[in-house]
């Protein structure tokens, strides 16, 4: 140990991962596991935003509305749950899936892969080598030998709007870990935190309006998507509102209510206000300044996700801003870790397009779900996309109330099914699902997209009945006529 406000010269490492959310578990995963000494900087909690603050709490707070809004559809289960949700059980839930906010578990499971964890704040120093402050003020100064991996992620942006700092508003941290729902909450923006959170928040018991500058939610999806799942909002009792922003907010007692007000001139009174406007790189503070890039930029990679520009640099999964998602970064960190143990072994690189080093799923084969009621799932390319990108494409459609398996599944099931045909190569660049229970079905999809699964041999891929992944028979008779 060495006293607080000290330096001490730690050894040298094969690699040093600044941030150990998944992604920065998984490039230590990999690089410990091809024989390189790793380091791990943290700064807040082990397993990172995705386990404390995104992705476990809002999924455990989803299930239970999304499992009481399908068991309403049941014959002979719907009189049991038409009740109120247990919110101190869901909440508590929640807490549970979120180990209560310590990350013990976590440590040690990278301990156990020969990890070192240096908590603190990690920042770049020049070349390969990560300043590490710990909380008492001691310093660390790591050097690494073959990279350095900044698997940083990003923070909520709350926009600048008058009287936003007395407002004390929610982001994305706020809603997922709330200790009550408040009786109003107002939330701005229309994307997958805004939607999921509105879900939430509704069926806990929050009286919510939806503020959309745009035109819809779900605004990167296939429109049809964005009207589903409004259309059920709304039914769930929420308000919708499109085509406005917010100009200010007001909260002149610090217990009291927020004022929004709006350019159409309008005012709304709520208990609390979730911005769910965007996210910003967590690179503004990582000392990038001495190895000659931006502070605060996001870091612009090739395919092995190394900076460009530099032979030891890392950006791996949302700082690289190509698909913040925690699945894509932690397959991102697979990649790089490969890679990074490659160029530290000197072997040969395979970083040809879905090559053992490339990172080709972030530019084709992108999944992600939207766990709303109804569920929204895509991956790959829109109609829209597929277009632009100058590709000969057909949408093909079909209602997924028509199978078998969605009258099984819900009474009145509604939900529509998509995928995009490229017709020079005839081969699926997108497929979209939304509905109740499609969340499950779109590994199907991804691994029809990042496989190139030509249409001739889909066909033979039978579906099993009654299950609702028929669509994909109905889709391809559709297809072929």
């Amino acid at each position: 140990m060495t006293d607080a406000g000290k330096t001490s010269e730690s050894p040298a490492y094969d690699v040093v991962v600044i941030g150990a959310g998944p992604v920065g578990e998984n490039v230590a995963d990999r690089a410990r596991a091809a024989g390189l000494s790793t380091a791990v900087v943290e700064a807040e909690l082990v397993g990172g935003e995705c386990s404390y603050w995104a992705c476990m709490p809002s999924k455990a707070l989803l299930r239970p509305v999304v499992a009481r809004a399908d068991a309403r559809k049941v014959p002979g289960l719907s009189a049991a749950v038409q009740g109120p949700l247990d919110v101190g059980a869901v909440l508590a839930h929640r807490d549970d899936e979120t180990s209560h906010w310590k990350d013990d578990g976590q440590v040690a499971w990278l301990e156990s892969v020969g990890a070192d964890v240096y908590r603190g704040t990690g920042r770049l120093t020049g070349p390969r080598e990560v300043s590490v402050t710990a909380p008492d003020g001691t310093e660390h100064r790591l050097t690494a030998r073959h990279a350095v991996a900044v698997c940083t992620g990003t923070r909520a942006v709350v926009p600048a709007l008058p009287g936003i700092e007395e407002a004390r508003p929610w982001t994305s941290r706020e809603a997922t870990s709330a200790k009550e729902a408040p009786g109003r909450l107002v939330v701005v923006g229309g994307g997958v935190v805004g939607v999921e959170m509105a879900t939430v928040w509704q069926a806990l018991g929050s009286e919510v309006t939806l503020l959309i500058r745009g035109g819809g939610v779900l605004p990167k999806m296939e429109p049809f998507a964005g009207e589903l799942v409004a259309e059920a909002l709304t039914e769930a009792g929420a308000t919708i509102r499109t085509g406005v922003s917010v100009t200010a907010v007001h909260r002149p007692a610090p217990d009291g209510p927020v004022t929004v007000e709006l350019d159409d001139g309008g005012r709304i009174e709520a208990d609390e206000i979730l911005f769910a406007t965007g996210r910003a790189p967590r690179t503004d503070d990582l000392g990038l300044e001495t190895v000659g890039l931006e502070p605060g930029s996001w870091l612009t990679v090739d395919d092995s996700c190394l900076v460009e520009g530099t032979d030891w640099l890392y950006a791996v999964g949302d700082a690289n801003h190509r698909a913040l998602l925690t699945h894509q970064g932690k397959y991102q960190a697979r990649i790089a870790g490969a890679a990074i143990a490659a160029r530290a072994l000197k072997t040969p690189l395979d970083t040809a397009p879905w090559g053992a080093h490339a990172a080709t799923a972030d530019h084709a084969a992108v999944p992600q779900v939207v766990f709303t009621d109804p569920e929204a799932a895509s991956v790959g390319l829109t109609l829209a996309e597929a277009e632009r990108a100058g590709h000969r494409v057909r949408a093909v459609d079909h209602d997924l109330a028509s199978v078998a398996g969605s009258g099984l599944y819900a009474t009145g099931y509604r939900g529509r099914a998509r995928m995009i045909v490229d017709l020079d190569r005839e081969i699926l660049l997108g497929v979209t699902f939304v509905g109740p229970g499609i969340g499950e079905l779109l590994h199907s999809a991804t691994v029809a997209v990042a496989g190139e699964v030509p249409i001739a041999r889909l066909w033979h891929a039978v579906p099993a009945y009654p299950t609702i992944s028929e669509v994909w028979l109905r889709l391809l008779e559709t297809y072929r006529g």
